[in-house]
């Protein structure tokens, strides 16, 4: 049995319409399902732990990288298998999952592919699917959320770094990696990620893998204005483990905390005093 999740209102209101597409696909072949309709911020969550409780097969999420990460956060653990229906803003996790972005073709994706074991995150007792980082990132979510009651796609993300390329200054950033020794240093971004991609798409872990058992911890420290420019250009082009700011480290688990630290976790800010992130091996069944 097939249990959906759908967010109508991600992707400024996409969600409802695709949700409503998934339905009549789902009828049309006959399979068993019920499709339900979140209405509020966490009930996503208390979806998928009724749909693990009834025992589905796999439950899917419509929605964007909100949407998909509250429904894993019910998941953890469970023998269901999460599926993802791209229907948000960014859609970064499906990315490094290789689920077509296209709704119908990921359906069709996910009913071909046999659920694999996943790796996902744990900050500070919470659960994340994608990523989780502050400075640079934070920054840019902050210009793009201004951008995107205009514009819609990677538009408001590449607002956001263009703003912040020029207008950002380095965080005072304290680190351990593996419960190892503490560096201090001005750093521009750090990111513990478990995917690959960011911000609709930005490279900012090329080498990330959802299976490793491990995450990709990735420090850029301060760069030089007259620099700005050739590494936006190469953080586009999926270069940014070749930059002589870069510090990279494939962990278990990173300690880090910066002064009146704001985090992003999967496209969400909050504020944290100290974060510790670390890797949960197989934690989740996705279809991929």
């Amino acid at each position: 049995m097939i249990y959906a999740i759908c967010n109508p209102t991600a992707g400024s209101g996409r969600g409802k319409i695709i949700g409503e597409i998934i339905t009549k696909i789902l009828i049309e072949k006959n399979l068993p399902f019920r499709m339900v309709m979140t209405e509020r911020p966490g009930q996503a969550t208390e979806f998928a732990r009724e749909a693990c409780d009834m025992q589905a097969d796999t439950v899917l999420a419509i929605g964007g990288d909100g949407t998909s990460l509250e429904v894993a956060r019910g998941m953890i653990g469970r023998d269901s298998a999460l599926g993802i229906i791209p229907a948000g803003t960014g859609n970064d996790f499906v990315k490094t999952l290789g689920v077509p972005l296209q709704p119908i073709d990921a359906l069709e994706y996910i009913l071909a592919h046999p659920p694999q074991s996943t790796d996902a995150g744990e900050i500070n007792g919470e659960i994340f699917l994608n990523e989780i980082g502050t400075g640079f990132d934070v920054s840019v979510l902050d210009y793009a959320a201004k951008a995107k009651k205009t514009f819609r796609g990677i538009i408001p993300y590449l607002y956001g770094v263009l703003m912040t390329l020029f207008r950002f200054h380095s965080i005072s950033l304290t680190y351990s990696i593996d419960g190892g020794e503490k560096t201090t240093m001005d750093a521009f971004v750090v990111s513990a990620a478990n995917g690959g991609k960011i911000g609709g798409g930005i490279p900012i872990a090329p080498q990330a893998k959802v299976d490793d058992g491990k995450l990709d911890v990735t420090i850029v420290g301060k760069i030089k204005t007259t620099k700005l420019i050739s590494r936006l250009i190469g953080l586009m082009r999926g270069k940014i483990l070749s930059f002589p700011e870069t510090q990279y480290y494939r962990a278990g688990s990173v300690t880090f905390t910066v002064p009146e630290m704001r985090v992003n976790i999967d496209g969400e800010i909050v504020r944290e005093k100290t974060v510790t992130a670390r890797v949960l091996p197989g934690a989740l069944m996705i279809h991929r």
